[in-house]
């Protein structure tokens, strides 16, 4: 399979890079600085807002782990999306998106999210904000293949690779210790299988360690 991870230069998509080369696939970097990649990793170096269809056809699945932190550069979470899904209306090519947790449920009803409770870190409201909002849009968007992956609450950036993890999908889910997290590391293995095995297409899914 041809897989394009763009920003393969940052935590997460540096490991989902990995997992998939280790798995045999073709992986190129779409990625602004090659500096930093290895050197053997087929790249395209150029900005996510200024590719084209042409750049990223030949791939069966895009990978897209976009990544901004200051506050000017928050709402690039949601323009990256509509730049990305007006390249991919009515074609093939399948859209991986590494997204945020804050826009789980709490519960099957569907009417608070994580974001919205009282205990959300405030902190962390203005970026989880933004990527609900590029979850708002893509759940618009039926003529893009598009699949939006949420992490654990505790997403682990130097976490430990245990090689399992539990799926679940608009709701927010503990396991049986309590717990609501997951290494960088296991969420490559899960992206890759999703990758793999298509389950989640124009759906949101997450996953958390056992």
């Amino acid at each position: 399979m041809k897989i394009a991870v763009i920003g393969a230069n940052g935590k997460s998509g540096h490991l989902i890079a990995e997992e998939a080369i280790t798995r045999g696939h073709d992986v190129t970097a779409i990625v602004r600085d090659a500096k930093k990649l290895r050197p053997s990793l087929p790249v395209i170096e150029k900005d996510l807002f200024t590719l084209t269809y042409d750049d990223i056809k030949q791939f069966d699945v895009i990978i897209d782990c976009f990544a901004a932190w200051s506050e000017e550069d928050l709402p690039k979470h949601v323009t990256s999306l509509h730049h990305l899904v007006s390249l991919l209306k009515d074609k093939p090519n399948r859209l991986l998106i590494v997204g945020g947790a804050g826009s789980l449920y709490t519960d099957k009803t569907h009417t608070v999210r994580l974001i919205d409770t009282p205990d959300f870190p405030d902190s962390y409201k203005p970026l989880a904000s933004n990527m609900a909002k590029g979850l708002d849009f893509l759940r618009t968007i039926t003529n893009v293949n598009w699949t939006y992956f949420s992490p654990a609450a505790e997403f682990i950036a130097d976490g430990k690779r245990t090689g399992s993890y539990c799926l679940g999908n608009e709701e927010f889910f503990t396991n049986s210790k309590g717990e609501s997290k997951i290494s960088y590391a296991d969420y490559a293995i899960a992206m890759i299988d999703e990758a793999e095995d298509a389950k989640h297409i124009k759906a949101r899914f997450t996953a958390i360690e056992q």
